[in-house]
């Protein structure tokens, strides 16, 4: 894993960077929870999201919107981190030109962040959204929604209603030619408290029965041309996770940073 720094519209930017060996690997940019309430790129759900695209092969980024850690700016509430996101994707695209398949994936502040990136931006493929706030957040604009996706939710969330996120799946999966898969986790919380393993298990078979349909890629400006992912197909690592999970509430062995909640 290797820190990077980029240039927003607001300043510097700070992220983790995983690159994959495979020049074609598919890509994927993980967004954290609300910078107000202690969410960056280090949070437990984010880096368990993190994991689970490196694991399977992919050049994945996180990073912290602005005015988080070593990111410069003020908080804009949507509009600044959207600005934050879209730069995030242009560097990762740009370092990895060949990318064959593009990903969005956040969780809470960072999935309603990232659905509306997915709106502007038709290069991406698929997402995973863990936990939206759809009973604080509009989500009018997914209407219709570009892409399937998967959408997890804790069934004891304490800030996040269960069944808020229950009728935004159901609406999203009135329209066509685009399926959203819901995983509601038993006993979890917001914050995926002893449920993280769940989560890696169902983002990443999510992820490997995604891959496995071979969907058309989507070229930047939004041209779609008909390729192939690679032939071998991706397989799930679950032991390294299981050992992250057990080292949650140690510094990250890379970085020497701590995981923080939301």
């Amino acid at each position: 894993m290797t820190e990077v720094l980029f240039n927003g519209l607001a300043g510097r930017l700070e992220g983790r960077y995983h690159q994959s060996e495979n020049p074609n690997a598919p890509i994927a940019l993980i967004l954290h929870p609300h910078p107000q309430y202690g969410g960056t790129m280090n949070n437990k759900v984010v880096y368990t999201l993190f994991s689970v695209f490196q694991n399977l092969g992919f050049s994945v980024l996180r990073f912290n919107f602005r005015s988080v850690g070593r990111s410069q700016g003020q908080f804009e509430d949507g509009p600044g981190e959207l600005s934050d996101a879209t730069v995030a994707l242009d560097w990762l695209q740009s370092v990895n030109p060949e990318a064959r398949q593009c990903w969005v994936a956040g969780y809470s502040f960072g999935a309603w962040i990232g659905l509306q990136l997915l709106m502007r931006r038709p290069d991406i493929n698929n997402f995973i959204a863990v936990s939206p706030p759809a009973n604080e957040k509009d989500f009018s604009f997914l209407a219709p929604c570009p892409a399937s996706g998967l959408i997890t939710q804790g069934c004891i969330d304490e800030i996040v209603t269960p069944s808020s996120v229950t009728s935004l799946v159901k609406r999203l999966n009135t329209q066509r030619n685009v399926t959203v898969e819901y995983a509601m986790i038993e006993g979890a919380d917001h914050m995926y408290n002893n449920h993280l393993v769940d989560l890696y298990k169902i983002a990443g078979h999510y992820i490997i029965d995604a891959m496995k349909k071979k969907a058309p890629t989507r070229k930047r400006r939004g041209r779609r041309k008909k390729s192939e992912i690679d032939n071998e197909e991706p397989q799930m690592i679950e032991t390294d996770v299981e050992e992250d999970e057990d080292d949650f509430d140690d510094a990250d062995d890379m970085a020497d940073e701590e995981f923080d909640d939301e």
